[in-house]
């Protein structure tokens, strides 16, 4: 080395985020890290490098992923718009394909020691939906290889602890804390990556809880499913969920085939389940009142579109550009259904001509020069697209059980679960591959929308209301649904009585009287469930406020990281997010009154708003596109410090291990 000390950078987090900025790292570092110079970059987290704590391999076998195997890369391709390098990698179908012989093997190449995980990737297939331990493999071979291609000059060490306090001067070093030791560790740079977070309860939980505590009855906050205690449902009991997404179908999952259940596939295809007599009795309701919709279980027939067509740069320029501020729903909302809506019909169209009356040049023609919300882009789709099945209509979509009424529960059981079937059925016929049309579409707007909202032009009403409560409730509940063969499994347990649909706009209550948690919903005017215990079936909202994680409560409560607050004349939106630029996602410290320039925030926490930190093949992830520029930024502003880490603090790692584990005590 050439005598100067060597640079520090502390990455918080060793999940897929901070796996994919390490990636990013090696990708840069033969451009803009010099040979002869050190740099030290120390991961801090409780859970293994790779897959973190939300896709540890720590958790149920039954649990699954719910994007098909091909779906899933940590790996930059032909399509990122990056400044650095592209360096193309195996999707997690790829990569698993080398276990049975179908694929060379990728360097480094070790086998998972589970044998049961081995057995599965041996035998996967691109479109099947793997287990999470699967994915937790996967993430860990993606870290050893990001490991692995870094240069000589630049080493990674893993501390198995928590981060529990950052400090230090916008000029000088930052000492990092760690649960269990007594020397902090001393950086140039600290990037915060820790990925989805776990929240105390609101007030509201707050007071069910203590409900529940009086009366001997069972509670249990949102929270991460994988880590959820549900030893104190009883058999038999009760249960009302509130929430009809992925949260749900996880606790599903464990309610049932975790506690001994199974299912047999009966000569017509359907399942039965085959109850262990371990099981409560569910009733889940939610805003909507269905579940989220299946996943699709084949690939486009037509062309790909190319998008984006009518929300990409030059519409969010044109947005930006008006003299005014903008509301999501009515200035925005119209292009980003457009773009969904050509996705949808290119499909059409080219896939399934004969179910269309119009040539697709002339329709496309129309479609262009047409808003949305109008009556000749109404008139065109109902002129070219005879079958109203296929038109898309995102109002029937979004409140399915809009304005219906049931007389009896059982009467809404057999409706829902026709809704389901008829969901499923659709999902899994490639007749109906305009779905995947769309699906491709609302990828592509989660590409442009985060510069959009950090223009700063939406209303702060129309962030609070529309962006953060509509949109990616909606975007969820279209596009990041369960796979099929989960929902087939909810209809034969609402066969078999352990499900009960209670309907939209679910309404919890706490009776004193009974000593019971209720149940209503307008869908089946008159019914009230009563139960014994309560489960809320969604994942923790972020909140500085109430965040579990140490390092960032304490960050907050000194100011030292700010919360993103959109505010205007009419409305306070305080939105729980740490704010961070939106160049170089630098976090806001209030003491400075501006941006620190040692510290760095990425992913779930962030304003970036739920930047998926592994994407779909050949989408110009926007979180590979954020890992790239950061990467970028760190490397440059190390290579202008001379600021090292003492080295009674910091040691390199052996050579020959490239990673190493401090085997420091820990508490977590």
């Amino acid at each position: 080395m050439n005598g100067r000390p060597a640079a520090v950078l502390v990455i918080v987090g060793a999940g897929p985020r901070g796996t994919g900025l390490v990636e990013r790292i090696a990708a840069n570092a033969p451009e803009l890290w010099s040979a002869d110079r050190e740099l030290r970059i120390h991961l801090v987290d409780p859970h293994p490098p790779g897959p973190g704590r939300v896709w540890r391999h720590d958790q149920s076998p039954l649990l699954r992923m719910n994007s098909m195997a091909e779906d899933v890369t940590l790996f930059t391709d032909e399509t990122s718009t990056i400044e650095g390098p592209v360096r193309p990698g195996p999707s997690l179908a790829a990569w698993a394909a080398q276990f049975s012989g179908r694929a060379p093997r990728f360097p480094p190449y070790a086998e998972p020691s589970d044998p049961e995980v081995l057995a599965e990737l041996r035998a996967l297939r691109p479109g099947d939906f793997p287990t999470r331990r699967a994915q937790s493999a996967y993430l860990e071979w993606v870290f050893r290889r990001a490991v692995a291609d870094l240069p000589p000059s630049v080493t990674v060490e893993w501390h198995p602890t928590t981060a529990t306090a950052v400090t230090g001067p916008p000029d000088g070093p930052q000492y990092v804390r760690l649960a269990g030791r007594a020397t902090p560790l001393t950086a140039d740079l600290v990037v915060l990556a820790q990925g989805h977070l776990g929240s105390t309860p609101t007030a509201e939980h707050r007071d069910l809880a203590a409900f529940a505590r009086r009366h001997g009855l069972f509670h249990l906050p949102p929270a991460f499913s994988s880590d959820a205690d549900l030893s104190g449902v009883r058999s038999g009991e009760h249960v009302i969920l509130r929430g009809f997404g992925l949260a749900f179908v996880d606790l599903m999952v464990l309610l049932t085939e975790g506690r001994g259940g199974g299912y047999r596939t009966e000569a017509d295809g359907t399942l039965t389940y085959l109850p262990s007599g371990r099981e409560p009795v569910l009733h889940v309701g939610s805003r909507r009142g269905v579940p989220y919709h299946s996943k699709t279980g084949y690939r486009l027939r037509g062309p790909r579109p190319t998008l984006p067509r009518h929300f990409g740069p030059e519409a969010v320029d044109a947005l930006l550009a008006l003299d005014r501020p903008l509301d999501l729903r009515r200035d925005v909302w119209p292009l980003m259904a457009k773009e969904i809506g050509f996705g949808h019909y290119h499909e059409l169209f080219h896939a399934h001509p004969e179910r269309t009356r119009m040539a697709w040049p002339d329709f496309l023609a129309a479609y262009d020069r047409a808003d949305w919300y109008s009556a000749p882009r109404e008139a065109l789709v109902a002129a070219a697209v005879p079958d109203p099945a296929d038109r898309l209509d995102f109002e029937a979509l979004d409140r399915p059980l809009a304005g219906q009424v049931f007389a009896t529960p059982e009467a809404f059981q057999a409706h829902l679960r026709d809704h389901i079937s008829r969901d499923v059925t659709r999902r899994e016929d490639p007749a109906h591959s305009a779905d995947l049309g769309a699906f491709l579409a609302l990828l592509s707007l989660y590409g442009h929308l985060p510069r959009l909202v950090a223009g700063g032009r939406l209303t702060a009403r129309s962030v609070a209301e529309e962006l953060d409560g509509w949109w990616h409730g909606f975007f969820s509940f279209l596009a990041s649904g369960p796979p099929g063969f989960r929902l087939r499994q909810l209809l034969a347990l609402s066969r078999a009585g352990v499900v009960r649909f209670l309907g939209a706009d679910l309404r919890v209550g706490a009776n004193e009287t009974t000593g019971t948690f209720t149940g209503t919903s307008a869908t089946v005017p008159g019914h009230t469930v009563l139960a014994t215990a309560l489960i809320e079936a969604y994942l923790p909202r972020p909140s500085l406020d109430r965040t579990e994680d140490p390092l960032l409560r304490g960050l907050h409560r000194d100011g030292a990281v700010t919360e993103e607050v959109v505010a205007d004349a009419t409305h306070i939106h305080r939105t729980g997010l740490v704010a961070v630029t939106a160049r170089g996602s630098r976090v806001h410290d209030a003491s400075m009154g501006g941006p620190h320039p040692r510290r760095v925030a990425l992913g779930a926490p962030t304003n970036a708003r739920d930047v998926a930190a592994f994407a779909r093949p050949r989408t110009d992830a926007p979180a590979f596109r954020e890992n790239d520029a950061v990467a970028r930024a760190l490397l440059r502003a190390l290579s202008r410090t001379g600021q090292g880490a003492a080295a009674d603090v910091v040691r390199r790692p052996a050579p020959a291990a490239r990673v190493q584990t401090r085997a420091h005590s820990t508490r977590r």
